[in-house]
């Protein structure tokens, strides 16, 4: 059900950004009675508008990345779980350890950590377990960041856009005796379209990274979960005889 509402939300929001980008707004209508399309709008933004689209196409592509490769099957690794379950409950502790020194999913990277140390008992192990899982959440966080990074620097750019949108009104009105309000309109337009595209950015990638890190937080604690119970049935009976 969260994949199938995760694919409905990234769906939902590229009709709406398509529909948004290619549809007149009545709301911005133009004094003749014609409206503009939001791409006619943007064409008024600038460099700073360009700045903006740069950053909506690399936080998409972080974010449709980040959907398809951190979830259950490439952090838990299905397969590698099941094969130590079988080797830790015939003790090949060896074994186990040379299968996951070279896998490079988060539970074969916990679980490396752990069996490392499982000379030292299930107690080292644990430690050993817990210390990765620091590593490698801050690791997995770290690469979330990114999209609370194109979610701040949005509505920067956005200002950035009604400063320079600005400007370019009030060099109008001083190099012109009378000017109109056709002669405005396009520093207007750069500054209100600039300012709702940072907008724009700022909500979906923000709601998207907090998405993100929620997710990471529960597949990894349910992760830590299994990892300790077969740390448990492997060495925890090992230690008590």
């Amino acid at each position: 059900m969260a994949r199938q509402a995760v694919r409905m939300l990234v769906l939902a929001g590229m009709v709406t950004l398509v529909l948004w980008t290619l549809f007149p707004s009545d709301a911005l209508a133009a004094g003749k009675g014609e409206s503009k399309s939001w791409f006619e709008l943007f064409k008024t933004t600038g460099v700073v508008g360009l700045l903006l689209l740069t950053c909506s196409i690399i936080g998409t592509a972080l974010l449709l990345q980040y959907l398809i490769t951190i979830n259950e099957q490439n952090l838990m690794n299905p397969q590698l779980v099941s094969d130590l379950e079988g080797m830790l409950g015939e003790g090949k502790i060896d074994d186990a350890y040379a299968l996951v020194e070279e896998d490079p999913s988060y539970a074969g990277k916990v679980f490396a950590a752990a069996l490392s140390r499982s000379g030292g008992g299930f107690e080292e192990a644990r430690k050993g377990m817990e210390e990765a899982t620091t590593v490698e959440m801050f690791h997995l966080n770290a690469k979330l960041s990114y999209l609370s990074l194109i979610g701040n620097i949005g509505p920067l750019l956005g200002l950035l856009g009604t400063v320079t949108g600005m400007i370019s009104s009030f060099q109008v009105i001083e190099s012109l005796a009378a000017p109109t309000p056709a002669d405005l309109a396009k520093g207007v337009y750069e500054s209100l379209v600039n300012t709702t595209i940072g907008l724009f950015i700022a909500i979906v990638f923000l709601s998207a990274y907090f998405f993100m890190k929620n997710r990471v937080s529960d597949l990894t604690l349910r992760i830590n979960n299994q990892i300790g119970e077969l740390l448990t049935r492997g060495l925890g009976g090992e230690a008590a005889g």
